[in-house]
């Protein structure tokens, strides 16, 4: 309804020009259609395959006007006022003769009241014609129509499929709806008859491919990514005060309307040892909540042209609220806001590009922002309520040490119980989870090149051979330790 108030004021406010961006054509002609009797003018549309064509009076296309300039030149000269619904127009844009008519069309309008209307997937609309111009954007359904929108898509597969009925509990439908949100209606319609007829059912596994599936839609290339290889927190090894702060905090962040009294959480950031656990555990966040993974690659951000890179990190947070709710892991982030000032000034402005959109941000995007060296990382993105936590990720200790080893030899299709795994936590004392996993790898390759079955000893050899990194970088270490032990919360107890 909104839609249709907002295009009939501007049908009648003397604007000569109004181009809208979408992709649903059906949508927009079906909204102008219900527009014919409020608004006393002639409607046409036109296409370069079909020509001119009367929308509010039943009469065969105009086939002689499939090109522009002769299109143009017919509306010019055309006594009476019409709406003029030109798609995919925005080819002709570049002609100066098509400009130069448009603009006799737009300076007219006090005479003759012709409305352009150019519709298109996208439209940039040339300098000489911007001052004729308003761009519309039509809204995109609330959480009420994308409901409605799911029941219908349900309703009509259990009536072409009598015996079968689709059941959504409130829970799934509340996670549906957020994983369409952001789409346009016939984008909605088309994820949710996809998810359907796919195996006949709507369930939690749907969320995911849905979410893969807009993440395409909104064509989110670049230096935004969508993680597919998520984990759980049962594939992490110890981090338990992580985990507690996280479960806290999951049913809130997930809601659907805003707790009284509470903020969505914001984010945390990881510093820590390299390989113990920080990316993993980005995954594990979004895994265990249930909600998409994007990963903002700084390396690919930075471009060589002035004012760009700062542009491309508008359009990816952007483009991550429309993915919301979700988790935005920026990996590593000390490579893209260091301090130094031997880029022009670039990382400084991508700072207050971040710091800005974390301080205005509305929808739920929660942030892991992991790290290795805190010292590269500005004071400003350090100080409480730009984050909510910072978390210092160790070397594992015993308890969690026996547990990586668990894990790794379960994912490998080994019985943990065959193995002396007291004694392995024991001897791999200063080891990093990523190190211990790559011990019982290298073990794996020298029993199978051997024809022998995984055993304590291999393991225990390949440990004794290995040099961790806590002893390859100690005074590393042992620093980032000594800066961390007053300032984060311990990610393991």
């Amino acid at each position: 309804m909104q839609n249709l108030k907002d295009l009939e004021a501007l049908l009648n406010s003397s604007i000569p020009m109004v181009s809208i961006e979408s992709r649903e054509e059906r949508r927009i002609v079906s909204l102008f259609e219900r527009l014919i009797p409020h608004v006393h003018r002639a409607f046409f549309r036109w296409t370069v395959t079909e020509g001119l064509k009367r929308m509010d009076v039943d009469m065969p296309a105009q086939l002689h006007n499939t090109k522009p300039i002769e299109l143009l030149t017919q509306i010019k000269l055309t006594g009476d006022a019409g709406v003029y619904l030109l798609f995919d127009f925005h080819p002709f844009l570049e002609d100066h003769v098509v400009i130069r008519l448009l603009k006799d069309i737009a300076q007219k309008y006090v005479d003759v009241p012709h409305t352009i209307i150019f519709i298109s997937h996208e439209i940039r609309i040339p300098d000489d014609l911007k001052y004729y111009c308003v761009p519309y954007t039509l809204s995109l359904p609330n959480r009420e129509k994308i409901e409605d929108i799911i029941r219908s898509e349900a309703r009509t597969w259990s009536q072409l499929n009598k015996d079968l009925r689709i059941i959504v509990n409130k829970e799934l439908l509340g996670q549906l709806i957020n994983s369409v949100s952001g789409l346009p209606m016939d984008d909605v319609s088309r994820l949710i008859r996809s998810a359907i007829r796919d195996d006949g059912v709507l369930n939690q596994s749907d969320i995911a491919d849905i979410a893969q599936a807009k993440f395409k839609l909104l064509n989110l290339g670049g230096v935004l990514s969508f993680e597919y290889d998520m984990a759980q927190f049962a594939d992490v090894g110890g981090l338990d005060n992580l985990k507690e702060w996280l479960a806290i905090r999951k049913e809130v962040f997930r809601a659907k309307a805003a707790m009284p009294g509470l903020d969505p959480p914001k984010g945390l950031l990881l510093l820590g040892v390299q390989g113990c656990g920080k990316s993993l555990a980005a995954k594990a966040v979004a895994g265990t909540w249930g909600v998409p993974l994007l990963r903002l690659d700084f390396g690919t951000l930075y471009n060589k042209f002035y004012g760009e890179s700062e542009k491309n990190l508008r359009e990816s947070l952007k483009m991550a609220e429309v993915m919301a709710p979700c988790v935005l892991w920026i990996d590593e982030i000390e490579k893209g806001i260091s301090v130094g000032d031997n880029d022009g000034g670039t990382s400084r402005r991508i700072l207050g590009t971040l710091l800005t959109w974390m301080a205005e941000k509305k929808l739920n995007v929660f942030i892991v922002a992991t790290a290795n060296d805190i010292h590269s990382l500005p004071p400003e993105l350090l100080r409480k309520g730009r984050l909510d936590e910072i978390f210092f990720v160790d070397l594992p200790d015993k308890e969690s040490r026996e547990n990586i080893f668990r894990i790794h030899l379960d994912k490998r299709k080994q019985d943990p119980d065959s193995f002396d795994l007291p004694l392995l936590a024991e001897k791999s004392e200063g080891f990093s989870g990523s190190e211990i996993e790559q011990a019982i790898v290298s073990s794996l390759y020298r029993t199978y090149a051997m024809k022998q079955k995984l055993n304590n000893t291999q393991i225990l050899h390949e440990l004794e051979i290995t040099k961790p990194l806590s002893i390859v970088m100690a005074e590393h270490i042992e620093g980032l330790r000594e800066w961390a032990r007053d300032r984060t919360v311990m990610a393991n107890r």
